[in-house]
């Protein structure tokens, strides 16, 4: 199988891969901290008046600034929520339409978030998605647990001879932070920092099992986007099968994000709550059948991992 290598891989799907390919996907290039370095960000002036005997007086060209400014960070949200639910990203076109913009206010506003690694337009249709700098910020956030997990995904991994990946949630998407690739002549891989809807995988529903339905309908829209033939499209049915998550500890996805692939998943916590989800992934040539001892040596990791964190299942 052959694999197109991205020098940036936010939005690249679970596939299956040889150990070379996985190799070269399981950690997209530049991401650490070292390659990415500080952006050289100018200071921001904003100045004020000073009438005599008064104290300074904001001007009304500051007052018009900052709202302008603010103005554009909303816009600037709009723009990154709107690659972040779009699959193989968007064109400026696309994107513009979307968050109802002018094209040209849309190519400032992406050309910005470019420089600062929040965006980034991928290779070779030339479509823009979210960018690598917003992984190093996920991973700063999460870095005590990715310190204190590592060791337990490889132990994971060693013991069930399969993937094993570690992913978090935003809104309605699922993040992955790290993985420990199989040594399989054919396994189950995807790139770190790629994002997908959380409802058609088994660690975004292990994550998603973790609110209450009420919030879910606030979360979800009621039809979900079909990966495959087998997602689950109806919210409704979706939230019943949430509780029966629920009450297993973990979650399962037979072919509904990638065809192929099949996986179960289950939530880590630490001292506040849910902090992560484990997932392993597997071709579902080799699942069928192994999915319940896949699942009692995933609960005894996370109840491992979440007890390291100060957590409890």
């Amino acid at each position: 199988m052959h694999l197109m290598r991205l020098s940036v891989a936010v939005q690249s799907p679970v596939v299956l891969a040889t150990p070379e390919d996985s190799e070269s996907i399981s950690t997209p290039s530049g991401l650490g901290s070292d390659a990415i370095g500080e952006s050289n960000r100018a200071p921001s002036r904003l100045t004020a008046e000073t009438s005599t005997g008064t104290g300074p007086q904001v001007s009304s060209t500051t007052r018009s600034g900052s709202a302008n400014g603010i103005q554009v960070i909303a816009r600037a949200g709009q723009i990154m929520r709107a690659l972040g639910t779009a699959r193989g990203g968007l064109s400026l076109s696309e994107l513009a339409q979307r968050v109802e913009l002018p094209r040209s206010t849309v190519h400032r506003i992406i050309a910005a978030l470019e420089t600062e690694g929040l965006a980034a337009s991928a290779w070779p249709n030339g479509n823009y998605s979210l960018g690598p700098e917003l992984v190093r910020l996920s991973r700063g956030h999460h870095g005590e647990a990715l310190t204190e997990l590592r060791p337990l995904l490889r132990q994971l991994s060693a013991e069930v001879d399969e993937t094993v990946a570690l992913s978090v949630l935003f809104r309605d998407r699922v993040c992955f932070i790290d993985q420990v690739a199989a040594p399989h002549p054919l396994s189950a891989v995807s790139a770190v920092g790629g994002n997908f809807p959380a409802h058609c995988n088994a660690h975004g529903k292990a994550l998603l099992a973790t609110y209450r339905d009420d919030a879910l309908r606030r979360l979800l829209p009621a039809e979900l986007v079909a990966e495959t033939p087998n997602t689950i499209t109806d919210r409704e049915v979706l939230i019943a099968q949430l509780a029966t998550v629920r009450e297993a500890g973990y979650a399962t996805a037979r072919e509904e994000q990638t065809l192929g692939v099949s996986a179960v998943g289950a939530v880590v916590n630490d001292e506040f709550g849910p902090v992560a989800a484990v997932s392993i992934p597997v071709p579902t040539q080799r699942f069928a059948g192994n999915e319940g001892s896949l699942a009692d040596a995933l609960l005894a990791a996370v109840t491992q991992m979440s007890e390291a964190l100060g957590g409890r299942r």
